[in-house]
């Protein structure tokens, strides 16, 4: 098949496409390289089946050349940077809702067959059941980054019913791994490199999440594309995450080992209740019952894959 990825130079996008290309498959990248690398993409830079377009997907025009051609689209691209929103509503609103409806309006008239896009556990808000199941209500998000996140699956599904397409949608929690840049582990990596003595801890250190490794994720998303496919059902949303999840203090506390360091740990104290941040979702464990179901199994639970990520970024 030939697939088009959205964000195909950058982390998960990019791991996406190793294995797409693994799986014999032929692609077509499209990335601004705003937040991706070519270096991630460097193993398949010479093989025919690979095909980079850099391009801005604010420019509809790009977009409509993009899916010229492919039978599923892939939609990674996005600002990932949930902390964003406090500070640029609107770079979150054209990085996430803008450029989704623009790939909708460029589908359109298309020959895709297949929508797959990565949302996250964002659009839960400060969900009251936890393990969070898919059909947990109300959808209730408490930043602009999970609140563009939902917006772009209300298109995706508006645009599914009405015009033919099949969707599929996955609710992320937090994606590590190799070539992340950005993110807890990267930022206390980066911190102890600067001042191996004391590590600064965005809030109380007892925010507590699921972490899922990026190797993980990758095959979740094929394994349960080959499910829905046969499934018959318009719009489908799957959570992709762990069964367990891992504090903040717990990550620091791996990170200073992976680097033989005993630092000093300064919690800055956060806010509303020890957040890191101004819409920080403190607790989050989403249910992957439904993703099981398929088949699939995280084979690295979160401290595995903090411990993993750590190492990876290391370069150990």
């Amino acid at each position: 098949m030939k697939a088009l990825v959205t964000g195909g130079a950058g982390f998960i996008g990019s791991h996406l496409v190793d294995r797409l290309m693994e799986l014999g498959w032929s692609v077509r990248v499209l990335d601004d390289l705003s937040a991706g690398s070519l270096d991630n993409l460097r193993r398949w830079l010479d093989d025919e089946r690979l095909e980079f377009i850099k391009g801005d997907m604010r420019d509809l025009k790009v977009v409509k050349e993009a899916v010229d051609g492919v039978e599923v689209v892939f939609h990674l691209a996005a600002n990932p940077e949930v902390r964003i929103g406090s500070q640029s509503p609107e770079l979150l609103y054209e990085t996430n809702v803008l450029i989704t409806y623009n790939l909708l309006e460029a589908i359109r008239n298309s020959g895709v067959k297949h929508l797959i896009f990565t949302s996250s556990s964002t659009v839960y808000g400060e969900a009251d059941v936890i393990p969070t199941p898919e059909d947990y209500a109300p959808l209730e998000p408490i930043s602009v980054y999970g609140g563009a996140k939902l917006a772009a699956e209300a298109l995706i599904s508006g645009y599914a019913h009405t015009f033919g397409l099949n969707a599929l949608i996955f609710r992320l929690a937090n994606v590590i791994g190799e070539r992340s840049n950005h993110g807890v582990i990267y930022d206390f990596i980066n911190k102890l490199r600067r001042n191996p003595e004391e590590l600064e801890i965005l809030g109380d250190g007892t925010q507590r999440k699921s972490y899922l490794h990026v190797s993980d994720t990758v095959e979740g998303m094929l394994r349960i594309f080959e499910h829905f496919r046969g499934s018959g059902k318009t719009v489908d949303f799957y959570n992709l995450g762990n069964d367990d999840w891992i504090t903040v203090r717990e990550i620091a506390e791996i990170v200073s080992e992976e680097m033989k360091l005993k630092p000093r740990f300064v919690f800055t104290g956060g806010v509303d209740g020890g957040r890191g941040w101004k819409g920080d979702v403190k607790f989050m464990r989403l249910s992957v019952e439904k993703a099981k179901e398929t088949g699939w199994r995280p084979r690295l639970n979160s401290y595995e894959a903090v411990r993993r990520t750590v190492r990876e970024l290391l370069g150990a």
